[in-house]
């Protein structure tokens, strides 16, 4: 019989990548990205939760399944996905816009690290109790993310 050594010292993360096409404008910006355009965004989510006392993670041996993760990010992709998310503000500038039927309209400008912001708490609210968003991160682009950690 084969002896394990567990370790529950640390912490263990596990991590699931969404995907979603999202255009948006910035308000006020003096740039390009004072127009309309979309971004193809991928986004890390990162959870941790409290480890067992025990050697190890008792059956199923999941300390949260990956499909339960997906399911808490499904309402960041149903809120986001194909969507043009604008401010308040860009919209009062720009009525015309208004009657488009996928159009989100936030209080703030739509940057990826309001976006980012706006995620996590999705994933604080569908999470369960016991596990914990401790890092995310929104690629932009495939050079450029935003980032937030515990």
């Amino acid at each position: 019989m084969q002896q394990f050594i567990f370790y529950t010292t640390g912490m263990i993360r596990l991590t699931k990548v969404f995907h979603f096409e999202t255009a948006h404008a910035i308000y006020g910006y003096d740039g390009q990205c004072k127009n309309i355009h979309g971004h193809s965004y991928e986004l890390h989510v990162t959870v941790s939760g409290k480890l067992p006392d025990t050697d190890f993670i008792a059956a199923p041996g999941f300390l949260l399944d990956f499909k339960d993760i997906k399911k808490a990010g499904a309402e960041v992709i149903t809120l986001l996905d194909h969507k043009i998310v604008l401010s308040e503000d860009y919209v009062a500038t720009h009525p015309e816009i208004s009657t488009h039927e996928n159009l989100e309209i936030w209080p703030c400008e739509p940057t990826a690290e309001n976006i980012l912001l706006y995620v996590k708490r999705i994933f604080d609210k569908n999470l369960p109790p016991d596990i914990t968003p401790v890092h995310l991160k929104l690629y932009e682009t495939k050079d450029s993310y935003a980032e937030w950690l515990v």
